[in-house]
């Protein structure tokens, strides 16, 4: 399986935000340009290999970070994440779990 490569840039809702401060001029994107471009770079790097369970491979690389940045704003009050996401609580638990994050 190819590993997918997350570089593809920083997530702002602000079109004039670059990642300066960070030591980079690179300009944020929304998350729907990051994903697009990864996804683009991911497939020019397959040189005509074959791709399985391209799905999950994307979800687990967007869900880790998200999981992560509602659990640290919500301080891990998981009733709190789970309303923040839309989910059960159950649910976020086993996602959390899945993840080794509980």
């Amino acid at each position: 399986m190819t590993v997918l490569d997350s570089s593809a840039g920083m997530v702002s809702n602000s079109d004039e935000t670059t990642k300066g401060d960070l030591g980079s001029k690179q300009q944020y994107h929304t998350l729907r340009e990051s994903v697009e471009v990864a996804m683009a770079n991911y497939f020019d790097q397959l040189e005509g290999q074959q791709v399985t369970d391209l799905y999950e491979l994307v979800i687990s690389e967007v869900e880790v970070p998200l999981l992560e940045a509602v659990m640290g704003y919500t301080g891990d009050n998981q009733t709190k994440a789970s309303v923040a996401m839309g989910l059960n609580r159950g649910t976020l638990r086993k996602k959390l779990k899945k993840y080794n994050m509980l």
